[in-house]
């Protein structure tokens, strides 16, 4: 391991957290039940995504699980424990994941899913906000709230994003899952790897961005793609054109032209 973790990191119950060759990986480490979500597994995930995002050792992020599933949703104990909840603790427990959700579309670094079994309901959501998926032949994606009188509410502010307004409510007002090979055509993931080379493929994928990329110009591309959406056409062209000069004046975009005119490939961990 290149960085040892604070002690706050190694008290997670439920997370496990490592940088190697530059990449800092997250692993739900909740197997024997599904690495099902409760408010105590979102909130470790939020602290390893801040400790992630500083990280000085890490310059792409890897999201990955333990066990059959990736992670199943909700845990069963816990919805039970919902059904307690009034509106106000509703909202505040709704609003926890809502920032999970949220930190993970926006952090600075990039976040790629590692898929080795079932994503289902708020599984399915965390593999959606991440920039790219790769997943194992076996996986099935579904959003299943509709199922059990539920909304997949937050996902779908980031799911109309990634795949269009079709695709959303076949995926949403269905609450079907769809094997791998279809989420692949529905673009919710970006490849189908066979299970006994996942884990070498995302690795070798990951640090394909940390050699060939700016870390800089993948941030700055992130917060754009992020940002633009929500824009009118004039405006987001104006502010894409601030980027660009901005960009222009940094460090990076210095060294990557000067290697680029002097024909010389770029390794951008040196």
């Amino acid at each position: 391991m290149d960085n040892m973790p604070t002690q706050e990191l190694e008290a997670l119950r439920f997370i496990r957290y490592e940088a190697q060759d530059a990449i800092g990986y997250i692993t739900l480490n909740r197997p024997e039940k599904r690495n099902a979500l409760s408010a105590e597994m979102v909130s470790e995930l939020k602290l390893a995504f801040d400790f992630a995002e500083d990280d000085e050792a890490c310059k792409v992020v890897v999201l990955r699980a333990e066990g059959e599933a990736f992670c199943a949703g909700a845990d069963l104990a816990y919805i039970q424990e919902l059904q307690g909840f009034g509106y106000t603790d509703n909202l505040a427990d709704s609003t926890h994941l809502m920032q999970l959700f949220h930190q993970i579309y926006t952090l600075k670094k990039v976040v790629v899913a590692q898929v080795q079994g079932h994503a289902l309901a708020g599984g399915c959501g965390l593999a959606t906000v991440c920039d790219f998926a790769f997943a194992v032949p076996e996986a099935r994606f579904g959003y299943t709230e509709v199922k059990i009188g539920f909304l997949p509410s937050i996902v779908s502010v980031f799911l109309l994003r990634k795949i269009g307004e079709a695709r959303t409510k076949q995926l949403l007002l269905t609450g079907d899952a769809v094997s791998a090979a279809k989420a692949l055509e529905l673009h919710l993931i970006n490849e189908v790897v066979p299970a006994e080379t996942l884990a070498a493929h995302v690795h070798a994928f990951a640090r394909r961005l940390c050699v060939e990329n700016s870390s800089q110009s993948m941030e700055l591309t992130k917060e754009m793609l992020a940002r633009i959406p929500e824009m009118p056409l004039e405006d987001s062209l104006r502010y894409a054109a601030q980027m660009n000069a901005e960009a222009r004046g940094t460090l990076d975009c210095r060294r990557g032209i000067a290697a680029f005119l002097a024909k010389e490939k770029m390794n951008w961990e040196n």
